[in-house]
Order: C-alpha cells, then structure tokens, then sequence
C-alpha cells in the first residue's frame, strides 16, 4: 500500500482549548462553540478522507471554574458540565472532556470521587515541579500517590486511574488525555493529534521489501528517510486543510502533536520494532530504534510541535506491548529506562495492587527526575490493580484498555 493512503494516518483528535470561569451562564456557548468548531473541522478532513476518532475540549485550572469548596459543590458542577456536554453530543463521535490540572491539596483529594463518579468526562492531571534545588516538590507527590492509590481502591478493576495522571516538564496544549491541560492566558487553540503505527509499518515493510543492503547504517538510515517521508506528507495534506477553513472561528492551530499515539485498534509499535530488525520490544537494540524513532517525530516541517512529539509507549493500549508483558520482554524499568530517549514515561502500566504509597511515590520522582534533567515531558499513570500482584493477568473491561500482566514495582 502507498504511504499517501490516507487509511494509514488517522486524526486521533481534534482538541480545543478553551476557559471557563465560575459563571456557568457562560459555559453552554463557550463548549458549543468549540463542539461546533471542532465538527467543522471534522467535516473538513473526512471530505478529504481523513477519519478522526474523536473530539476532546481541554479546559484552564479546574480550580479557576469548579466551586471546588466541597466534593458537593463539585459534583454539583460537574454534573451541569455533563448535561451542558450531553445536549451537544453527536451521535457518531466521541466527545471526551478534561478540566484541566489540579493545583491545591483540596483539588487533589477531590479527584478520586469526581473521577469515579464522571469518568471520561473527568480526565485531570498534577504538575509537579521542580525547587530552586532541582528537588521536586514531593508535598505534591505524596498527594498524587494517595489520590492514585483512592482511585484504585474505589472504581472497578482500578479503571478509573486511565482518566488521572501526574505531568513532569509538560507544558500546556497537550491534545492526549489525561495529560491535558490549558492556561488562560494562552487564549483559545486547538491542537490537532495523530494516530500513525499503521502509516510508520507501511513505511517500513515498503523499505524492506527494496532494501538489498545489509549494512546497520545504510538500513537504519533508509527506515528513518522513509518514515519521515510518510510522516511529513500528511502532516502537510493535514496543515493544508486546516488553512483552508473559514477564518471567522476565534479558535487558533497551535500545532500536530506528532507522536505515533497507538490503540489498541492499529498496528502496534512492537511491529515497527520488529520491522526494524528488533527480535522484539525489549530485545538488545530497543533504545536505538527507539531513538531513531523519536528523531522521526521531531522531523515535522513548516509546522509547529506540540505536546509530547515522540514515541508513546502505553502499555495497556497496545495488544503487541500487552503480549510483551505476558511473555516477560520488558520491565518497568526498561520502560523508564526507555523514556531517556523517547516516550511518554511511564503510562497506563499496571502495578500490583498493594504497591506502598512509598513505592508509588519513588516510580514518580525517579521519572520527574528524568524529565527535568533530560529537559523532555514525562508523565506517570499507573493503574494498581486491587487483588493482583506481579505477574497476574488483568481482567479490564473498557473499551480503551487491552488486557496484560501486572508489572512488579521493585
């Protein structure tokens, strides 16, 4: 198949970034403008046979808008928020829905019951930011952890840890949940995010299939033409189509995040490591692909990166990283291990179930950590699974999770 298929590179999301402020007279036209910008939008890319998989609206601070007073207050919001996102919804796409970070200690505590209770229309995330020191704020951690840990203990299976994550060095505009999260003053953008492990295999095995040479370079060279040839010709079609549209929208494109974003519903990104000679995800040879695969994402030209614009690797939402675990390919560490060069950090990792709060703790300052000395956004969301330890199988049953092991916290 030729890489300018447009089947291969789908629109994971239109995200729009938008405030909101305590008056919820204002909220109903500030969120119908930006459903209405985004189907518009949306129109735009399936004429010109795109498909997009969903819409996302990213908020400021949920402090800044939620009467954060008490859990009643907040769910009293939350609930208007629904209803205000319910009377809008389309049939047919997905509309998800983040109120931004958490700052304060109140915020934090809150967010197990309002996650349990909203779910996917509850995605929220922490900043947890350095001292003068470099020490990060473990105050914040330790609030972070607990709130991981109630999570876990109070939604079914530990789901409702997907909707929560903790941020080291990410900055706003994010598109992917539940790193999301706006500042005001930023105004309204929109931000567009890819879903491209189908595109990058095509790429690859076309490669293969001409390559006579057996020389590393040459091959790894000849990978790393090829993906960037394939990336950057939708990211153009894509950017051509965003000029295009009617400029009287009050909404301004930031930029692509142009990481791979895989699900469970496309190609893993085992497959492209193994079209790049790796025996398997996390083989000898791991890191270096994962490098030269990161250098194809930061290769985007004429337009803005945003986000994360590198490798994800989420174990729960890839079937080839979820076998991986089964078979025992790779630990945590490797997969923290791996963040030096590339990814997201550690997302959607299943931990056993009785993991101490200590433990929990630590996973997340050794990835801050490496965040801020390597200058690169990192995140933490780890799902402990009640009634598992290491090794077990877990039994998921969202649509957005694959099942796999649970990975030992050493």
């Amino acid at each position: 198949m030729n890489y300018k298929n447009k089947t291969l590179c789908k629109i994971r999301t239109i995200t729009t970034f938008l405030s909101l402020t305590p008056n919820k007279n204002d909220w109903q036209q500030e969120i119908l403008e930006a459903s209405t910008f985004c189907t518009t939008l949306l129109k735009e890319f399936e004429k010109n046979n795109y498909t997009v998989q969903s819409i996302r609206i990213v908020t400021n601070a949920c402090g800044e808008y939620l009467n954060t007073s008490n859990i009643d207050t907040a769910r009293e919001d939350l609930t208007f928020l629904t209803q205000l996102l319910d009377t809008i919804a389309s049939s047919n796409i997905r509309i998800r829905f983040a109120i931004g970070e958490a700052k304060t200690q109140k915020e934090i505590q809150l967010l197990p019951q309002l996650i349990k209770e909203f779910g996917d229309l509850c995605n929220a995330c922490v900043n947890v930011e350095p001292d003068e020191f470099g020490i990060l704020n473990n105050d914040i951690i330790d609030l972070a952890a607990n709130a991981v840990k109630e999570i876990s203990n109070i939604t079914e299976r530990g789901e409702g840890n997907f909707n929560f994550t903790v941020n080291f060095n990410c900055k706003p505009l994010i598109p992917y949940f539940p790193a999301s999260y706006h500042q005001s003053e930023l105004g309204k953008q929109f931000v567009i995010g890819l879903e491209t492990p189908d595109l990058l295999l095509n790429a690859l095995q076309n490669i293969n299939e001409r390559l006579s040479s057996k020389n590393h370079n040459e091959k790894y060279n000849a990978y790393y033409q090829a993906m960037c040839t394939a990336l950057n010709y939708h990211t153009a079609k894509i950017n051509h189509i965003i000029e295009n549209i009617p400029a009287d929208s009050s909404f301004r494109f930031a930029g692509i995040d142009s990481s791979a974003a895989p699900s469970k519903n496309c190609t893993s990104m085992t497959s492209i490591y193994e079209a790049m000679g790796v025996e398997y995800f996390g083989a000898s040879g791991t890191v270096e692909a994962s490098s030269l695969l990161t250098r194809v994402f930061k290769s985007v030209k004429n337009i803005e990166l945003v986000g994360f614009s590198g490798l994800m690797l989420a174990l729960t939402e890839d079937t080839g990283l979820a076998q991986g675990s089964m078979d025992a390919h790779f630990d945590i560490r490797s997969l923290l291990t791996y963040s030096a060069v590339c990814g997201i950090g550690l997302d959607t990792v299943p931990i056993p179930g009785d993991t101490p709060l200590d433990k929990i703790a630590a996973l997340m300052r050794d990835t801050g950590t490496m965040a801020y000395r390597l200058n690169k956004p990192l995140t933490v969301r780890v799902f402990p699974v009640p009634g598992l330890k290491a090794g077990d199988l877990t039994r998921f049953e969202s649509d957005d999770l694959c099942n796999c092991a649970v990975l030992a916290v050493p």
